[in-house]
């Protein structure tokens, strides 16, 4: 793997996400609670795995400009401000959600979720947005 597959990856990672999210998300809601765990787990592991390689790839390339032009340039920034305000603002929403199911206190788990998931669904969603918007319409 080099370095130019890493936004590709990041966009996988981020699309792995969102099936794991809604995966646990229905295996919660039919009460099968270790099912749940393991898709969750393992979208923490895949969101982990896609903050060191987005680090990594911007640490050596440095950001890209969006290079559309007329109406797609307001559309493309009206999904990456939020998704970049949001993306921060989920990690702490993430860790404390894992923590307090963690720790068995799963009414807090409970009600954290119902903010963190949407958030953090939101986010890989308009990752993959963005990176298509940005490598794949106009590349």
């Amino acid at each position: 793997m080099i370095l130019a597959d890493l936004p590709k990856l990041n966009a996988s990672l981020n699309a792995i996400s969102v099936i794991l999210l809604v995966t646990g998300y229905y295996f919660i809601r039919k009460r099968d609670i270790a099912k749940h765990k393991l898709c969750m787990v393992s979208a923490f592991i895949c969101s982990i795995a896609f903050l060191i390689s987005y680090l990594v790839y911007h640490y050596h390339v440095g950001s890209k400009h969006f290079p559309g032009q007329g109406f797609i340039r307001p559309v493309y920034f009206s999904i990456l401000i939020p998704h970049t305000i949001l993306a921060i603002a989920v990690v702490p929403m993430i860790l404390r959600t894992l923590y307090l199911a963690l720790k068995g206190r799963f009414k807090e788990h409970e009600r954290a979720a119902r903010w963190t998931l949407p958030i953090w669904l939101y986010v890989s969603v308009t990752g993959v947005i963005v990176y298509l918007m940005l490598y794949q319409l106009y590349s």
